[in-house]
């Protein structure tokens, strides 16, 4: 008996009502993609290792699926080498390539190589799968996709503003009202960083400080003491934990605690000229909040970071995040470009849609009308209509043979097709054919001829 397929942990099959949800989603963010002035570019699946690897921290090094090569790789892994069982010693030797873990690095390299082509600022979007060896999870899998959107070239805080906006539009054209809009600045945490004593160690404590809303204050304390963080520089960042109030009142606590520290207060004005914007301008239906333990554990984040949050009891980790890279083209040698760019987390969108109900209930009709089969005859005459019928842009089809009719409405009821057409031979000798709509069960008889664009004769 032969073993029943499988697929890898974290990859899924879609189905076409999912496909269908999924392409909702991805045409409502092009579109916006498009109207906010970005431009379509795509990169490889995967990327040479030396691409990747170093620009994510340890943490995000691990979690990178690397290619073997191809042919006798083990081959050239020497004895030494091999008896060693260290990974990172052979991993150089057997593999060169890798999936992308993200589109921000690939655009990156992206960016220098084609930097003579290009003109900036440029804004760019990108809508393809990425994958990470992460352990699957609600929410979180290992083959997904991400729709960024991203501004090289220029540094204008203006920027910033455009990309809180552009999360706040598409979010309301999605109908998915309430989405908290988190912001932080990576200088104010290097400056707390500096304050605290703990400078040379800012990558383990802004790791550490990511995770509080998913482990808690005490488990963070716990990983920072672990990565030589000291009590006393623990304790003096400790309002950090239970800082509350207003935007202006936590950056007026911000900066007592930073201000013998430049960049801290360098990001604080940043920080301060983003919010004062977007509340000049306005948001749809999004709430733009500061959250001063926001840390997003991405070394290549420099000003601003952004984080979106679901609607408040739907239980769901981050929906969008982002932020300001000013020299990440720099570790492909072009120098002082500065960056910024969001990430929309389709998956996770999807699954809050999903629980909210705020999915079109006309998505998952992807046929509109069916045509039944009687014979070859009626068939072919069927067929002339159904080609009609997409030559004006209706989804129709014919049911490919003379089978029972009861199984025929019973596919088109499957189907969830709202009108079917029957055309048999007393039809054709009357020049007619009957549309039955499959809602109401009512019918009405129309001649061959006529105008099927006529929305008259669809509303019975």
């Amino acid at each position: 008996m032969a073993q029943k397929p499988s697929i890898p942990k974290g990859t899924r099959d879609f189905s076409p009502s999912e496909l269908a949800k999924r392409n909702y989603i991805f045409d409502t963010i092009k579109k916006q993609f498009e109207l906010f002035g970005f431009q379509p570019i795509e990169t490889p699946s995967f990327e040479n290792s030396e691409t990747l690897l170093g620009k994510y921290g340890d943490e995000g090094d691990r979690l990178i699926f690397k290619i073997l090569n191809s042919g006798d790789f083990i081959s050239k892994v020497d004895d030494v080498t091999y008896s060693s069982k260290k990974s990172s010693s052979i991993a150089p030797k057997i593999t060169e390539k890798a999936l992308r873990y993200d589109l921000t690095v690939p655009f990156a390299r992206y960016v220098v190589m084609h930097q003579n082509d290009l003109d900036f600022p440029f804004k760019r979007y990108q809508i393809q799968p990425v994958w990470r060896a992460d352990r699957p999870q609600k929410g979180r899998f290992r083959e997904f996709y991400q729709c960024d959107a991203d501004i090289v070239g220029a540094n204008s805080l203006l920027q910033e503003t455009e990309l809180v906006q552009l999360y706040d539009t598409v979010f309301s054209e999605l109908g998915l009202k309430g989405t908290t809009i988190k912001i932080n600045n990576r200088k104010i945490l290097s400056g707390i960083a500096e304050v605290i004593g703990a400078k040379n160690l800012l990558v383990e404590f802004t790791v550490a400080l990511d995770k509080l809303d998913k482990i808690g204050e005490e488990k963070v304390k716990e990983e920072m003491l672990s990565k030589g963080i000291s009590e006393q520089a623990i304790a003096k960042a400790s309002p950090l934990f239970s800082m509350k109030g207003s935007a202006q009142d936590q950056l007026g606590q911000l900066k007592t605690l930073l201000s013998n520290s430049e960049v801290g207060l360098e990001g604080l004005k940043e920080l301060n000229e983003i919010i004062t914007m977007v509340d000049e301008i306005g948001l749809k239906t999004a709430t733009l909040q500061l959250d001063v333990t926001l840390a997003r554990g991405l070394n290549y984040y420099t000003g601003a970071i952004f984080e979106v949050a679901a609607p408040e009891g739907v239980k769901m980790g981050s929906i969008g995040g982002g932020g300001r890279y000013d020299d990440l083209t720099g570790i492909f040698g072009l120098k002082d470009i500065s960056g910024v760019g969001i990430s929309f987390g389709l998956d996770r969108i999807y699954l809050v849609l999903e629980e909210l109900a705020l999915f079109p209930e006309s998505i998952d009709q992807s046929l509109q009308v069916l045509c039944l089969n009687f014979g070859e005859k009626e068939g072919l005459e069927a067929l002339k209509l159904v080609s009609n019928l997409r030559k004006h842009g209706v989804k129709a089809d014919l049911y490919p043979s003379a089978v029972k009719v009861q199984k025929q409405f019973k596919y088109a009821d499957k189907r969830q097709v709202p009108f079917v057409i029957l055309l048999g031979d007393k039809e054709m000798e009357n020049g007619q054919f009957v549309i039955k709509n499959m809602k109401t069960g009512g019918q009405t008889i129309l001649p061959l001829d006529v105008d099927l664009m006529d929305t008259s004769i669809w509303t019975f």
